[in-house]
């Protein structure tokens, strides 16, 4: 089945899960899951993204964003790519983007 083209337009809510196949761990210390948190909070007032809520468990995360004038798809690029290189050797990690 075709999925369908994800709404992206300033002002739209995302509910955004990462996780981890094979039920791995997202991140492998404290240090990373604060490392995380900081990039977050450094580049969502940079893109004008509102992060109205996560939750982190063991092996994914759930966000809720409301989009500024930048494109999510370049806000998750920014935020990921330092957990996907960390994790690299391990497995890759899955986004899913649901628009509210």
């Amino acid at each position: 089945m075709l999925k369908t083209a994800r709404i992206d337009a300033p002002g739209v809510l995302h509910h955004v899960m990462i996780r981890r196949i094979e039920h791995r761990k997202i991140f492998r210390n404290d240090k990373d899951r604060e490392d995380f948190i900081e990039r977050r909070e450094v580049l969502c007032p940079e893109t004008q993204t509102s992060c109205y809520g996560w939750a982190f468990m063991s092996n994914h995360a759930h966000f809720l964003f409301r989009t500024g004038r930048t494109p999510l798809s370049r806000l998750m690029r920014r935020l990921l790519p330092v957990m996907s290189l960390a994790l690299i050797a391990d497995t890759n990690v899955v986004v899913g983007y649901f628009a509210i």
